[in-house]
């Protein structure tokens, strides 16, 4: 290759051009032949151009290039290069007869005149322009005619991938907005499904207020008579702590197969301490032939904790000393008083009194049914000599009560104390004069007012107003107690995890719809199968824990990591998809929402029921609550508030004066404050009976003394 050659080409590195045309004026030799002369002795050198005759495509291609070699700045060009010229023969014959010549001339030069090339050059820009304005779905990157040369060699893309997804041709270079969960596709049947059981569990604001409307008539039926669904029971519990009190208390609690013993010193400044003991109930004794031998039992556990966390104090007593204040003829000195926490049914007829009814919980001693279980275990206390008197009976929302009312904050008492786990009930202070039935036995009329144990976990038996769905339905069927405790099983938390299991069989019999099942790994965003274990729980009854239901509704990952990993775990469901585990949660979640909203009807009913909304007092309204929903369950005490305020009577401004607050250990502090409202009632007693045998004694006295002159024996 020539340096001319080399110096012409363009390389595929460089960008080449046409030159832009000379405008300046060339002189013309008047004996100029047409063709191309090239003057040696002019620098730089100069080109005159004449007319030619018709030249083929070809050669006007090659006479383009050679115009853009060439510029008036380049430089002088070697006038023995002897490489072969790209132009007709007559020019080259010309070229060497000028060099042989030496002799100088005047060249002239003619402008170019618009070419072949450049009309075609010019026409297909403008149909490329068309194609893209009218042909939007041709992609073609017209750009590179001015970005690369002609004769460039030209690199063609791999060719693209089809993908079956709609793909978006012009993203945001950023995102705009966090990155979400994937949701599922709202159009599958599952979805769908979904949607149409959560709308099953929605309980709205007209359904709140009915049964509100129907919760006050069954409180209101229950004071006035026994045997209604709501059973009102008084509990001759005549106050509430308002946490000044002081004391060391004793508290037992036999609520399953675990009995404890707790000590409460109170401070006086709503706090407490609190020292306890459990112990399992041995099997042999819930199925004993005779009371006798179970009350024993917890007497003796009694006794050992006295002796191992009150030895000064126990040693120091004296159980008894003869008096004739006491009808009994004795009086009891430096004695714990003890509040029997008894979670079984009993008929209440006195504060420490009240018969067994049945046992349930795996209990079954015959021999104590229809007896004091009060009297069962003093019996017992007395063999063994201890400085001990049971004077309290307590149900377990009592306590609840007493213990918020102590140690709340705040001047009033609390109104309220109510238990959200596995069952539900509540108690509260009502005003005596609306107990319209008989109140049997002895209690404090003095202040007014007394506890009532609702027994709400049986509102509603009739179904008057509750919600019922075809899954409560068979939930209740197979019940131990069918037709009874229709609010406790929509309500509390060993019934809610039931109702869920019983919504996901239904959906995984569901030949219409993947729940649990995939019809292969590409429907699966784990890329696998979704299976369920031969030996899992989820087909079996109370199989699944409402504990499930609470880490469902909390896991707000991405991919619900959380929540595959225990439905793994409990329900041995492996690799459950993302589609899955949302359905899981949106179910979760609405019969959660639906118990949180039946629980503010019964606290609603129960805050208007005692009209303090209607006093003029800036003052909260106390509510004490316990049990796991409460505690554990995400939300559930907003979505209580949420009901409240769409209550009639209640409303936003009423919902926020109801302060609702954690009340633990109601079995055993709360125990114990009744033991010392007891306590109390016990120190009026002896001033009574005193008097009233003076006055006897005087009445006596007054009848056989003689009158004047008369005489008489007294005997």
């Amino acid at each position: 290759m020539s340096d001319w050659e080399d110096a012409t080409r363009c390389t595929p590195a460089a960008e080449c051009s046409p030159p832009p045309l000379n405008t300046a004026p060339l002189a013309a030799s008047p004996d100029a032949p047409d063709l191309y002369h090239v003057d040696p002795t002019n620098s730089p050198a100069k080109l005159a151009v004449a007319p030619s005759p018709p030249t083929t495509l070809s050669s006007a291609f090659k006479a383009w290039r050679f115009f853009s070699a060439r510029a008036d700045d380049d430089p002088d060009l070697d006038p023995s290069i002897t490489t072969a010229s790209p132009f007709p023969a007559a020019v080259d014959d010309h070229h060497r007869r000028q060099k042989t010549q030496k002799t100088p001339s005047i060249v002239a030069v003619h402008r170019p005149t618009l070419t072949f090339i450049h009309v075609f050059s010019v026409t297909f820009l403008i149909l490329v322009l068309v194609a893209q304005l009218f042909l939007t779905d041709v992609k073609f990157q017209y750009s590179r005619i001015f970005t690369s040369h002609p004769f460039s060699r030209t690199v063609s893309s791999p060719p693209a991938f089809v993908l079956d997804d709609s793909v978006c041709e012009s993203p945001q270079p950023f995102p705009t907005a966090p990155p979400v969960s994937r949701a599922p596709a709202m159009e599958s049947p599952l979805v769908q499904e979904t949607k149409r059981i959560v709308a099953q569990f929605d309980y709205t604001g007209t359904d709140v207020n009915n049964g509100v409307k129907e919760f006050l008539r069954q409180m209101n039926e229950g004071l006035q008579k026994d045997g209604t669904s709501m059973s009102q029971i008084p509990t001759y519990v005549t106050g509430v702590p308002n946490g000044t009190e002081k004391g060391l208390y004793l508290a037992v609690d036999l609520g399953g197969t675990n009995f404890r013993v707790c000590s409460i010193h109170l401070n006086g400044d709503t706090t407490f301490n609190l020292t306890y003991s459990k112990v399992a109930i041995p099997k042999e004794l819930m199925v004993a032939k005779t009371a006798q031998e179970l009350f024993a039992f917890l007497a003796k556990q009694i006794e050992q904790f006295l002796k191992t966390h009150h030895e000064d104090h126990f040693e120091a007593h004296i159980r008894r000393r003869n008096t004739i204040s006491t009808p009994d003829g004795f009086r009891d000195e430096h004695i714990f008083r003890l509040g029997f926490t008894f979670s079984f049914p009993v008929q209440q007829f006195g504060i420490n009194k009240g018969t067994l009814i049945r046992w349930t919980k795996g209990f079954d001693i015959p021999d104590a049914v229809g007896k004091d279980v009060c009297a069962l275990l003093q019996q017992e206390i007395d063999l063994l000599h201890l400085p001990v008197k049971v004077a309290a009976l307590v149900n377990d929302t009592v306590g609840t009560l007493m213990a918020r009312s102590y140690t709340s904050p705040g001047k009033t008492s609390t109104l309220l104390g109510a238990i959200f786990g596995t069952g539900t009930n509540g108690a509260y202070v009502e005003k005596v004069v609306n107990i319209q039935k008989s109140v049997d036995g002895e209690y404090d009329k003095s202040t007014g007012d007394m506890v009532i144990n609702t027994e709400w976990g049986s509102f509603d038996n009739q179904l008057n107003v509750l919600p019922n769905t075809s899954y409560d339905i068979e939930l209740d069927k197979k019940s131990v107690n069918p037709g009874i405790q229709m609010f406790e099983k929509r309500v509390s938390g060993m019934f809610l995890g039931e109702i869920v299991r019983l919504v996901l069989v239904d959906m995984v019999k569901n030949p219409n719809i993947a729940l649990f099942k995939d019809d292969n790994s590409s429907t699966n965003d784990w890329r696998s199968t979704t299976n369920i274990g031969s030996g899992s729980s989820l087909h079996k009854q109370w199989g699944l824990d409402s504990s499930l239901m609470s880490i469902a509704v909390a896991d707000n990952t991405p991919e619900h990591s959380t929540l595959r990993m225990q439905l793994e775990k409990e329900l041995q469901v492996d690799s459950a998809s993302f589609e899955d585990t949302q359905a899981f949660k949106e179910i979760s979640y609405a019969v959660g929402r639906r118990a949180a909203r039946l629980a503010a009807v019964a606290l609603g009913a129960t805050v208007l029921q005692s009209g303090k909304l209607s006093e003029a007092s800036d003052e909260p309204i106390d509510i004490g609550v316990d049990g796991s929903l409460v505690e554990h369950y995400p939300f559930f005490r907003d979505m209580i508030y949420e009901a409240l305020a769409a209550i009639d009577g209640i409303g936003p401004a009423g919902a926020q004066r109801i302060r609702i607050g954690i009340a633990k250990d109601g079995s055993g502090v709360g125990a114990a404050l009744i033991a010392l409202v007891a306590a109390g009632m016990e120190k009026k007693g002896p001033v009574d009976y005193l008097n009233a045998v003076r006055n006897n004694a005087a009445q006596k006295l007054a009848g056989v003394l003689p009158t004047v002159g008369e005489t008489t024996t007294l005997s």
